[in-house]
C-alpha cells in the first residue's frame, strides 16, 4: 500500500536523530514537509538540506515542521545534522519501510551502472495526516523555494 495525494496516511513511526522517535500523529495540527534524499554527505543532499535549514524559520512561521529521511544510520544522520547545523530531525529508514510506503525506491543510473536507491522526493502532509502535495524526481536548485511557496500559499 503506497500513499497518494488527497488521502489520509495511517500513523507510522521511525527512529530519528536526537534519540527521538518520529510518530506522525504527534504532529496533529501541523503541516509536515517530509523530504526523502539518497545519502548523507553527498553534494545534492547537502545542498538540499542546507536550503531547508536556511528557510526553516519561514517554514516554522507557516506552521510547518521539516523532516529529512534516508536509509542512512542514525549515527550517520547525527554527524550530518551536526555538520550542517540542521535545526530539524533526520529520520532513519534502513529497512525501507517508509520509503516503500511513499514509493521512493527506484532503479537509477549511477556512473553507468543500475543501482536501487531513493528518488529525491518531497511530501507535504497537512495537520490532519492528509497527503496534500508530492514532488517527485526533484531537482535540488529552487526546490525548497517551491515547497515554501506552496506551504505559504496554503496557510
Amino acid at each position: 500500500m503506497t500513499v497518494s495525494p488527497n488521502n489520509n496516511l495511517t500513523d507510522f513511526s521511525a527512529a530519528m536523530t536526537s534519540e527521538k522517535t518520529f510518530t506522525l500523529s504527534d504532529y496533529a495540527g501541523k503541516n509536515i514537509v517530509l523530504y526523502f534524499y539518497p545519502k548523507d554527505n553527498t553534494p545534492g543532499c547537502t545542498t538540499e538540506s542546507i536550503a531547508f535549514r536556511d528557510l526553516y524559520p519561514q517554514f516554522q512561521a507557516a506552521n510547518t515542521e521539516i523532516f529529512g529521511l534516508s536509509r542512512d544510520s542514525l549515527r550517520s544522520h547525527e554527524g550530518f545534522k551536526s555538520k550542517l547545523d540542521l535545526p530539524f530531525e533526520l529520520i532513519s529508514d534502513p529497512d525501507e519501510i517508509i520509503c516503500t510506503l511513499f514509493d521512493v525506491m527506484k532503479m537509477k543510473n549511477m556512473y553507468g551502472k543500475q543501482a536501487r536507491g531513493i528518488e529525491r522526493s518531497t511530501f507535504l502532509i497537512d495537520g490532519n495526516s492528509k497527503l496534500v502535495k508530492e514532488w517527485r524526481a526533484v531537482k535540488v536548485n529552487g526546490h525548497v523555494d517551491d515547497v515554501l511557496e506552496f506551504v505559504s500559499a496554503s496557510k
